[in-house]
């Protein structure tokens, strides 16, 4: 799985949410101001190209609908985030949640699992 820019984070935040979008149907969530619809275009052909969302010809248009969901692509992140910090440690990552962001035993068995889970998922 490739990993997502913060622009295409941001705007695969709201595909998440909406399910299956257009350009405009994204632009719409956006706070004003509003990014320019051919950024956001841009932006979405990309999460095309790395396999995030298909694009299916809606009239004139094209809805871009999930194909890797949410949860896929944070199990993804958790999993490189505990490769990358804290060197493939649960321990170490759940240590430093524990003592810095002061996380209950419940947030941090979930983000183990998580992370567990992701990593089954390579091998």
């Amino acid at each position: 799985m490739k990993e997502l820019t913060k622009a295409e984070e941001q705007v695969m935040q709201i595909v998440w949410e909406l399910e299956s979008a257009s350009v405009r149907d994204v632009v719409a969530q956006f706070p004003d101001p509003k990014p320019a619809y051919t950024t956001v275009a841009t932006v979405m052909n990309a999460l095309e190209k790395k396999g995030f969302a298909d694009k299916i010809p809606a009239g004139k248009s094209h809805l871009f609908v999930v194909k890797i969901s949410k949860e896929d692509y944070s199990g993804f992140k958790a999993g490189a985030l505990v490769t990358n910090y804290f060197n493939g440690s649960f321990s170490r990552m759940a240590s430093f949640f524990a003592k810095d962001n002061k996380l209950s035993i419940q947030e941090l068995e979930e983000m183990i699992e998580i992370a567990k889970r992701q990593i089954e998922k390579e091998k």
